[in-house]
């Protein structure tokens, strides 16, 4: 599995980029995507870092 960004919750702060372990993470113009290829969805800690860093949280960054 791996996690998503939804775009018309996203402020493009770019908070989850650093956190992320697996690099997985890219900015292009402005708007964030996660690579659902290498998306590991933090598996080896309790939840996804790039949810805990997301100001939005869960309302941003979804389960795909």
């Amino acid at each position: 599995m791996a996690m998503k960004i939804t775009q018309s919750e996203c402020t493009s702060c770019g908070d989850c980029v650093p956190v992320c372990p697996t690099k997985s993470i890219v900015e292009k113009g402005g708007i964030f995507k996660i690579n659902k290829d290498t998306c590991t969805e933090c598996e080896e800690f309790d939840s996804p870092k790039c949810v805990e860093a997301c100001p939005g949280g869960d309302a941003t960054i979804v389960y795909l």
